[in-house]
């Protein structure tokens, strides 16, 4: 099965990196990168310290993203990507350096992404940016390569579900 480079997308909380590895297990040729990993230690810092992020803040990391997945396109792989890219102008960005990418919002209700965080252990980003990263979403316009999954049911129908809609989306 062939799929383009995927962007796991949404806030905190939303299953990027249970998806996008999940993904990763069922498309071959695909490896997974974790954008949280590409992060400078200076965002990460101030993501543990409970301080949103700024566009300036974002703007090297979300080059990294886009120059981590251009290259392993180029290696003959498809990167699929756990990232958040919240707004539209950061997709672009994403876009501006892996032109084939796809972005799948993964959407779940505000109370499940609460629970989620709450039972989170070992993660730098507190529940207490949960508000701001709601409030920076910018979902999914319809000329933008992706799509929205509402998400339902346990990970491997997400899974599932994710895989067929970017099928059909192609």
């Amino acid at each position: 099965m062939s799929v383009p480079p995927l962007v796991i997308m949404g806030v905190s909380g939303c299953g990027k990196t249970t998806v996008g590895q999940g993904l990763a297990e069922r498309v071959p040729d695909s490896v997974f990168i974790d954008a949280d990993d590409l992060h400078p230690a200076a965002n990460v810092e101030k993501m543990r310290s409970g301080v949103p992020l700024t566009d300036v803040d974002r703007a090297p990391w979300l080059d990294a993203v886009g120059r981590a997945m251009r290259e392993a396109s180029a290696a003959g792989r498809t990167p699929i990507v756990a990232c958040s890219a919240l707004k539209r102008a950061y997709r672009l960005r994403i876009l501006a350096e892996e032109p084939d990418a796809f972005f799948v919002l993964l959407d779940v209700d505000r109370a499940e992404l609460e629970r989620r965080m709450r039972e989170r252990k070992h993660h730098y980003m507190p529940a207490s940016l949960l508000d701001s990263q709601l409030a920076t979403l910018e979902r999914l316009a319809p000329d933008e390569p992706g799509t929205t999954v509402p998400i339902v049911g346990p990970g491997g129908e997400v899974v599932e579900t994710v895989l067929a809609r970017v099928v059909d989306a192609r």
